[in-house]
């Protein structure tokens, strides 16, 4: 079963995302990072690498495309908040993106 990340994992696990550009959401227990790419065509096809862990993992993020940028915010919401699945899924969106 899925948990919030305790204090200790909290120090462990976020803080190489946040060096990362991963950034806490006010107000809520969860990530947001913003990836740009070239143009619609790359926006997608990292959104389309995405879906497919997403799917996989059963976890899927809350995002949002305009043109060349991704929005994408991290939270599990069965446990109200952050879970090593945000950490995990967050760091396979920064290796697929090319953005780590």
């Amino acid at each position: 079963m899925t948990e919030l990340l305790s204090d200790t994992a909290r120090k462990t696990v976020l803080a190489p995302l946040l060096d990362t550009g991963w950034s806490m959401v006010d107000g809520r227990d969860a990530i947001h990072k913003r990836f740009s790419f070239k143009d619609f065509t790359e926006a997608f096809a990292f959104m389309t690498r995405a879906a497919m862990w997403a799917e996989k993992w059963n976890h899927h993020p809350e995002w949002s495309n305009i043109y060349k940028t991704v929005n994408v915010t991290l939270s599990t919401h069965d446990v109200g908040g952050l879970s090593a699945l945000d950490a995990k899924l967050a760091r396979k969106l920064d290796c697929i993106s090319g953005h780590s």
